[in-house]
């Protein structure tokens, strides 16, 4: 029998019989992240997500811990300080999963900035940003930026820059987050959503739940109530019936993922397109992913998906800046498409608003927070739980935010180094079992709980070695992070409906066998998850 570490039956139990301090609705990078600063401080805390944990923004960003480079160009200083700091934290929180990433900023003679602003500009950005002298900025003659990136277009290419970034997975920095305040006393549950809420003299005091797997109703209470809900914070803002002042402006962001083969960068690239926006090429595994655009969005939330247009201006933009390569919309592998929950600030494009976060509080007492970026989740929680503290609790009888010093995954890598060590024994293990190439991504999705999945993986011995080790990561997945539908286990945990569509297509079956023996799925449930699977691979790279 499968025992989950997030024991949602259980959780579930809790949420029903037992009161909240801090209830938390959305189950994002920023609900999962005031959960643990809540937790840790010694509030009791609950977080409910309508669907998967990191089902909506925070599975669709460009997967970087970054310092925010381009806000410099909005003046944004502090928001760059901010998140510059930040991202060098949770580096140290979860080193595998934050990895360093050398970008290089190539510089164009008839767009652009001119050398000297962008020198100026990195040595500011290193400053502000914190980077440590090592990874500071490194300016590049031309020549030295071809050698660099031999695939650039040389036309118009008058130099070029290194600077430092962090490279992520989204989804998986959430999961890690959300366990850590699992394991911190906080009650959490995915697919569970807030559909009214609950007052007493016109007071917020819980919030009316539908358990979308269970088929039932039930109330939640708490003393405080945050919507981290991202995209969907207004439409709670309304049935709170406190929409009022500012509200939010949604941004439509796409990324396209590319065969290696056919983008073959030999590092991260944050080119310029000539139309005022910055793109990145970043290379991963045996694909390289492109991304991103920036369009206003006023459509379903609920179904964000990468258009023609969309993809048509990334390909146009990579044969534009690289020699040779000639794509097609035909060469996209998958694609995925999220929403950015900016703030509104009349008069501005899509690409000028800002990314800093706002907190709004009702008078009914709802908390809600929007905008903000994945690199400044921490802080952003702080802010909210600081608030909260002071409008509702005793600070005397709590703890200040500690989730500086909370490593993340169980995580003991005293730096980077220490991964690399550790990547070297799975590589040593999986070098027998002709499984080398998985080396990289399970130490960088699962840190030293990799060698959990190699424990199970040892023990099964019906499949091919692919499919075995597939069936070992669904396993912990299923044991330890929540994963209830195949979307869960195949886009969020393990990554590959973008990054590996054809490992993907390789495994799905058996892998649903399994899940049907987990979960006592009857022969219909297995076609619906199957169906469900197949449109989400169809619709990656539809055109």
């Amino acid at each position: 029998m499968i025992i989950n570490f997030l024991n949602r039956d259980h959780s579930i139990a809790q949420l029903q019989s037992e009161s909240f301090d801090l209830l938390i609705i959305g189950g994002g990078i920023t609900g999962a992240g005031i959960a643990l600063d809540a937790a840790t401080r010694g509030l009791k805390t609950a977080l409910i997500e309508k669907k998967d944990f990191a089902y909506g923004t925070s599975s669709r960003s460009t997967k970087l811990i970054h310092g925010g480079l381009r806000y410099l160009k909005q003046l944004e200083f502090g928001l760059v300080k901010e998140v510059g700091s930040e991202r060098a934290i949770v580096h140290k929180l979860a080193p595998h999963l934050v990895i360093p990433e050398k970008m290089l900023l190539p510089l164009y003679e008839k767009r652009g900035m001119g050398s000297t602003l962008t020198s100026i500009g990195l040595r500011l950005y290193d400053w502000l940003a914190g980077v440590k002298r090592e990874d500071q900025r490194r300016m590049l003659t031309r020549k030295q930026t071809l050698k660099q990136e031999p695939l650039l277009n040389p036309q118009d290419i008058k130099g070029g820059a290194i600077y430092a970034e962090y490279r992520t997975d989204d989804a998986r920095l959430t999961i890690e987050i959300i366990k850590s305040a699992d394991a911190h006393g906080a009650t959490i549950a995915n697919y569970c959503e807030a559909t009214d809420f609950v007052y007493e003299e016109n007071a917020l005091i819980g919030v009316v739940v539908r358990d979308i797997l269970g088929n039932k109703n039930f109330t939640i209470s708490g003393k405080v109530v945050v919507n981290a809900a991202g995209p969907w914070v207004d439409l709670l803002r309304e049935k709170d019936k406190s929409k009022t002042g500012k509200h939010l402006h949604l941004t439509k962001g796409v990324h396209i993922v590319l065969s290696r083969q056919k983008l073959p960068v030999t590092q991260s690239i944050y080119f310029d397109v000539g139309d005022g926006r910055m793109i990145f090429a970043i290379p991963r595994g045996r694909t390289t992913y492109v991304g991103t655009t920036d369009t206003n969005y006023s459509e379903d939330i609920d179904e964000v998906h990468a258009e023609k247009v969309d993809a048509q201006y990334l390909i146009n933009a990579v044969n534009l800046t690289f020699s040779n390569v000639n794509l097609a919309l035909s060469d996209i592998e998958s694609s995925w498409a999220g929403l950015r929950p900016l703030i509104n600030e009349e008069g501005k494009s899509a690409s000028e608003l800002s990314r800093k976060d706002e907190i709004f509080e009702s008078p009914s007492g709802l908390i809600s927070i929007a905008g903000g970026k994945l690199t400044g989740y921490r802080k952003m929680a702080e802010r909210v739980v600081d608030l909260a503290v002071k409008r509702s609790f005793d600070e005397r009888q709590l703890k200040s935010c500690l989730t500086a010093s909370i490593l993340l995954a169980a995580s003991d890598f005293k730096n980077y180094d220490a991964v690399r060590h550790y990547h070297q024994v799975v590589l040593d293990h999986l070098k027998p079992h002709n499984l080398s190439l998985f080396a990289d991504s399970l130490v960088s999705n699962f840190g030293r709980q990799t060698d959990d999945i190699l424990t199970y993986f040892g023990a099964i011995t019906d499949d091919d070695n692919e499919i075995r080790l597939a069936k070992a990561q669904l396993k912990f997945c299923v044991e330890k992070e929540m994963v209830k539908t195949a979307p869960d286990f195949f886009v969020r945990r393990a990554g590959l409906l973008y990054f590996d569509l054809p490992f993907l297509k390789k495994i799905l079956a058996p892998c649903l066998k399994d899940m049907a023996t987990y979960f006592n799925w009857a022969d219909h449930r297995i076609e619906v998850e199957r169906i469900e699977m197949k449109r989400l691979m169809e619709q990656t790279h539809k055109f």
